[in-house]
């Protein structure tokens, strides 16, 4: 047998083997921080898993495009956490409306869309001495799913997207039961006004916990979506021919007559936000006031300011909006499946 002995590779070689995988590793870098870099001007994009939160299902369009979305290339959807509110106060409806949905959407053959799950907690009260850690909170069903869901889901450069449509309660319990949810999150929200300085945390959904506002805003990265537009153009009865012949589009052709016939109550504005890099066209940055009074009645001013540490959507991109849900909806079976899910 004829033995080949080992050779010593040179030192100029090594250099060069080096160097190479050296230039290997750069590239890969630079891939992954490129694909970490958020799409549009938000921090927050498709690639985020969404914990969706909202109270009634009929107002708005925010549920279907959710799960829409989710089924055509969106954020993942993670988690549907149904609470109340002064205009949908009674649970028991509410989760009604949001579980006939979500049949609706498995019997069109859409898979992965979870259950609703019901979270009631009280408004939270400013304690006498105004720290935020000195408040009484509770462990609300909202506030555990946000926490358990954040720690398997997030990574550090992509964080799980809580998606309201309603009061800020369960996000700012979320807070008190664990401080370090806010390195796993980032809240986004349909909510207030956009304002000459800046924007008001008002009507809607920022006036039902204004305490729950400031927690959320001085702990938490947060984006508030204050475009609102026409919701009633989404689905306009003269398409109602265009809609799948299955169950899901036959929901959203009763459900059309209930949706409310107001802009402010488009809550799909916050999943848009998240799900549609195109959607918001105008972001500025904003810090929000410290406090509110007890008796406060909305949440803290968000003030303008380059450098804040949040962010506003004031102008939104309504076309596009509507354009991806009908597309979604063009790319859904066009009869129910042989057996539901």
């Amino acid at each position: 047998m004829t033995r080949y002995a080992a050779t010593k590779p040179s030192r100029s070689k090594c250099v060069a083997t080096l160097a190479a995988l050296l230039g290997v590793i750069s590239c890969s870098q630079s891939r992954n921080l490129g694909s970490s870099s958020p799409h549009g001007l938000l921090p927050v994009d498709e690639r985020n898993p969404i914990l969706l939160m909202n109270d009634g299902v009929y107002d708005n369009w925010q549920g279907e495009y959710a799960i829409l979305l989710a089924s055509s290339g969106g954020p993942q959807l993670a988690e549907i956490v149904v609470g109340t509110s002064p205009n949908s106060a009674d649970i028991g409806k509410n989760i009604d409306g949001w579980q006939t949905l979500v049949k609706r959407a498995r019997d069109s053959g859409l898979s992965d869309i979870p259950d609703p799950k019901p979270s009631v907690a009280d408004k939270l009260v400013r304690p006498s001495s105004g720290q935020i850690e000195d408040t009484i909170g509770s462990r609300s069903a909202g506030a555990i799913l946000i926490n358990e869901r954040s720690k398997e889901l997030s990574l550090p450069y992509r964080p799980l997207a809580v998606v309201t449509g309603g009061r800020l309660t369960d996000v700012a319990n979320a807070y008190l039961m664990d401080p370090t949810v806010v390195e796993r999150t980032v809240v986004i929200s349909a909510l207030g006004a956009a304002t000459d300085t800046g924007g008001a945390m008002s009507d809607p959904n920022g006036e039902m916990d204004p305490w729950a506002d400031v927690i959320v805003t001085s702990r938490f990265r947060y984006v508030q979506v204050s475009a609102f537009y026409d919701q009633l153009m989404d689905v306009p009865a003269s398409r109602f021919s265009e809609l799948p012949d299955n169950a899901l589009g036959q929901w959203i052709q009763e459900k059309q007559p209930k949706v409310w016939d107001l802009p402010k109550a488009a809550d799909q504005v916050a999943v848009l936000a998240v799900g549609l890099p195109t959607f918001a066209a105008a972001v500025d940055r904003v810090s929000a006031a410290a406090t509110v009074a007890a008796d406060a009645t909305a949440g803290p001013e968000l003030l303008s300011a380059p450098n804040g540490a949040s962010w506003l959507v004031r102008r939104c991109n309504a076309e596009e909006a509507g354009k991806r849900f009908w597309q979604a909806l063009s790319e859904l079976p066009v009869s129910p499946p042989s057996s539901s899910n």
